[in-house]
Parts: C-alpha cells; sequence; structure tokens
C-alpha cells in the first residue's frame, strides 16, 4: 500500500479497552484541568512570554506567532540581539512523545501451512492487528538570533530507534536594507506552506502528515510512480527569498531548490525545483483575521542516470522531466474559539514518472532509461486533484478539539486501461490535545487522536481497497 506513515496503521479498540482508555482520559483531565498555560520553554525564556501569545496550541501558530516567525524569530526590540540576553539563555528545546497505540491493517497476504511442513503451502488474505507502547523520535530544536537580523535555526532529528539526521539547518538575514518584504534564507528548511505540517497538531502515521502534501500517483503495475520530488511536506535544500508587510497581513515567498527532496550530497545531480507562495489576510471584525493564499511547486527530475562500467552514477542524473502541483490554502475564524483551514490542490507529474522511470533507489536505477528509450503507446501525465478541510474547537489555550478530512482523486492515470480511481485516497482524522501546563521551562500535552484511511485499488488482491486506521494515546512534551 503505498501511504506515508510515521508510525504502523491502526484500528479501534474492542469495547473493555475503549472504556478503560475513556475511564483514564476522564480521570487524567479531571486531576489537571487546574493549571495555567504559559509559553513554549525556548523563546518563552527569552521574551517572557505567554503560550498564547504565539500559539492557538502548540505547536501550531496564531496571527502574532507567525509574525514573530516571519521576522527572523524578533520581536523587533532591544532583546532580539544576543548581546542584550542572559548570558545563561540557551535556546534548546527538546521533543519526544511516549505512547500507547493500536494498528491495524487490512487484507494482509498471510502465509498458511500443512501439518508437519515448515514450507508455506498458500496464503490467505485477512486482518492483521497489533497494539502497545512505543516511542516517537526525538527532536532536539535550537534556533533564534546570532545579532539582530541575523537568524538560525537547527534541528537534528532522530527516529525512535535514534538515528538521527538534520531535519532542519538553515541561516537567514532579515530585513536587508532596512525593509521586511527582503529576507533570504539559505540551508534545509520547511516549504512556506500557509498549513505548516511542521506543527501539525496531529501524530498518528496517516493523521500526522498532510496526505495531500506527500501524493504519489501509481504507475499501471500498481507501485509509486518514479517521481519522489513533488513532496510539499518534506523539508527541502536551497535558497528562499521572502518578505511580507510590517503587519504581516501580506506576505509573499519564492525558494529554488535542488530536486532532491532535502537529501544531501548532490544524489540527483542537476535538476532544480521552484516554489511560490502567497497570501493576503482581511480583518472580519470580530470574527478575526481570515487569510487566503495561493502556492505553486514547479520542477523537474531526472528520468537517466549516465553509467560506469555498467553502473548507474546517481549524481550523473540527466533527462529531466516536469512536475508541478499548484492551489489555493484559506485559515478562516469565526470568534476566538473556531477555525477552518482548507487547501486544494490540482497535481501532474510527466509520463516518464508515470511509466516509474525516475527516482534512483539504493544505489541501483531499476527504471534507468537510456538512449534511445521510448515511452508505451499510450502514455499519458498522470494528474489528480484533491482538498483537505481541516477544522478545530480550541476551548481554551488548554484544550483544542481537531478534525481532518482529506480525499485525493485521480483525474488521469498514466496508462490507459488503468481503473479510474486507483490510488484514490479518503482519510478521516479526529482527537483532542490537552495541556495541564506550559511554562517558560517546559510544556505538555495530553494527545487522543483516530485516523482512518481508505485506498482504492492497492489490496492484494486486484481491484480490492485498502482500510487501515490506528488509535493513538500519548504524552507529548517538550523542555
Amino acid at each position: 500500500m503505498h501511504v506515508v506513515s510515521r508510525f504502523r496503521l491502526s484500528n479501534i479498540l474492542q469495547p473493555a479497552t475503549s472504556f478503560a482508555a475513556v475511564a483514564l482520559v476522564l480521570a487524567f483531565i479531571v486531576l489537571t484541568c487546574s493549571q495555567p498555560a504559559e509559553a513554549l520553554p525556548a523563546f518563552a525564556r527569552k521574551y517572557g512570554l505567554r503560550c498564547s501569545a504565539c500559539h492557538e496550541s502548540w505547536p501550531m501558530l496564531n496571527y502574532f506567532g507567525q509574525k514573530f516567525k516571519d521576522n527572523g524569530y524578533q520581536l523587533m526590540n532591544d532583546r532580539d540581539a544576543p548581546i542584550w540576553q542572559n548570558p545563561g539563555y540557551w535556546p534548546v528545546t527538546f521533543r519526544i512523545i511516549p505512547l500507547w497505540h493500536r494498528v491495524s491493517t487490512g487484507k494482509v497476504p498471510i502465509d498458511t501451512y500443512t501439518s508437519g511442513n515448515p514450507v508455506p503451502t498458500g496464503s490467505q488474505i485477512q486482518r492483521v492487528t497489533s497494539s502497545g507502547f512505543d516511542l516517537s523520535g526525538l527532536d532536539f530544536h535550537t534556533g533564534g538570533t546570532l545579532e539582530k537580523n541575523f537568524s538560525f535555526y537547527v534541528l537534528p532529528s532522530s527516529d525512535n530507534t535514534a538515528s538521527f539526521h538534520f531535519e532542519t539547518v538553515m541561516a537567514r538575514l532579515d530585513n536587508l536594507f532596512g525593509s521586511p518584504w527582503l529576507n533570504v534564507k539559505l540551508g534545509k528548511f520547511e516549504l512556506d506552506n500557509l498549513l505548516s505540517e511542521k506543527r501539525i497538531l496531529t501524530l498518528t502515521g496517516n493523521g500526522g502528515i498532510y496526505q495531500l502534501y506527500h501524493f504519489t500517483p501509481l504507475t499501471a503495475a500498481g507501485v509509486p510512480d518514479g517521481n519522489i520530488w513533488g513532496k510539499m511536506g518534506d523539508n527541502q535544500l536551497g535558497a528562499e527569498l521572502m518578505g511580507h508587510s510590517w503587519n504581516d497581513r501580506t506576505r509573499y515567498s519564492l525558494a529554488l531548490l535542488s530536486t532532491n527532496d532535502g537529501t544531501p550530497g548532490l544524489p540527483y545531480g542537476n535538476a532544480y525545483t521552484g516554489f511560490f507562495a502567497a497570501s493576503q489576510a482581511l480583518d472580519a471584525g470580530k470574527a478575526g483575521v481570515q487569510r487566503l493564499g495561493v502556492y505553486a511547486m514547479v520542477g523537474q527530475g531526472p528520468t537517466t542516470f549516465l553509467t560506469s562500467g555498467g553502473s548507474p552514477l546517481g549524481s550523473a542524473a540527466i533527462g529531466n522531466k516536469s512536475f508541478s502541483r499548484e492551489g489555493f490554502v484559506g485559515q478562516f475564524y469565526y470568534g476566538q474559539h473556531i477555525g477552518v483551514q482548507v487547501v486544494t490542490q490540482h497535481g501532474q507529474d510527466s509520463a516518464w514518472f508515470g511509466q516509474g522511470y525516475g527516482d534512483f533507489v539504493d544505489g541501483v536505477a531499476p527504471n534507468n532509461n537510456t538512449t534511445g528509450t521510448t515511452l508505451p503507446p499510450g502514455s499519458r501525465a498522470p494528474t489528480w486533484n484533491g482538498v483537505l478541510v481541516e477544522p478545530h474547537y480550541i476551548y481554551s489555550p488548554q484544550l483544542i478539539f481537531i478534525g481532518r478530512f482529506e480525499t485525493i482523486r485521480m483525474s488521469q492515470q498514466a496508462s490507459p486501461g488503468m481503473p479510474s480511481n486507483l490510488g484514490n485516497i479518503s482519510t478521516y482524522t479526529i482527537g483532542y490535545r490537552y495541556n495541564p501546563f506550559m511554562t517558560p521551562r517546559a510544556g505538555f500535552a495530553w494527545h487522543n487522536e483516530y485516523n482512518w484511511l481508505h485506498q482504492d485499488g492497492t489490496g492484494p488482491i486486484p481491484g480490492t481497497n485498502i482500510n487501515t486506521s490506528e488509535l493513538l494515546l500519548g504524552f507529548d512534551f517538550d523542555f
């Protein structure tokens, strides 16, 4: 099945387990609901702000928090530069999530055996379910200012086995020529998605990402096409020019990226991708500040790899072909408690990617097209359309209820004869986060979430669908 996962997939608890989980949730809320909510640790220690100054619910930013981020983690006062800070201040935050989750995957091929024979004699299709205690990876955030208008962010991040990589490494020049319209960033960073996946409020394997940001169509063989570079949710390597009005109501960003999905070392040769985003906020009075935006990701990725001694060279990739993702974003608020975020997308990959050419995987290029290669008759550029709707209800800065619906529908498959719905996705996520406290030293959230995902035509038997689900309960804390 072609879906991005942070943990495994899961299903609903059986009745007895569900009752115990609900009882635990209610007990936890009763015991902790009287504590005050304050601020995120690293920047809160620097400026002495409350959590609710920058966050609707951490880590999701509010309007003021987005402005603070756009200013290069500055409030534009004398406390911005390190020379004015307490020598004991260290801008570091650790974040990790111990959790329990129940994982259920439908239609898994399972070997069958005959008595006394250790060799499988057949297979059957069944649902596989597991549950238990687990860990997320560890995020080690450090960021802030090196001097006024010189900012940085570094994020070494590990999986749950403590295997580290650099998720973010960037330095930024802020307010060039004294103008907020000119800021330059260089390094590995999140794209300027108005709905940020890096500040997502959900944690399950399929609910903890935005499917729209990672969707890849399928080939006629039922495997992902060769384009791994159009993933808007992944941090990318490149340079960005961004700017905003003094009150942050108008924003834009222009980024030039290496087409490598954030992988260092030039693994794919000479290919580049551009990302553009712009938005405008409007004051709707008591309803709040509403924002509308557009985005476009347009790039090229290789389909041919030069060889040496018959072996493909990953850094010598040529035969670039195009891909694109574009759409609209809206952030709508109805007073202080209700918000709805909407993202639409139209996507397209080259017909070469649709036939499986492209990705250089694990040192081999199984779909390396050579000089003179032609596409099969009738090959087409796969295209699709998708929409994401995420409502939330902020009962207080300590308690937020979250919902999300995403659907992605193919409008054109890569080859004639492919089922028109092959690869379509629908997914639902609901949950809540309760923060019993949030101080300038540490934060804690009791997180409960359920996700269900359906994908057409990806079952082990041709023409069958896959349903997966996950229930997760965890402690999300930083310090």
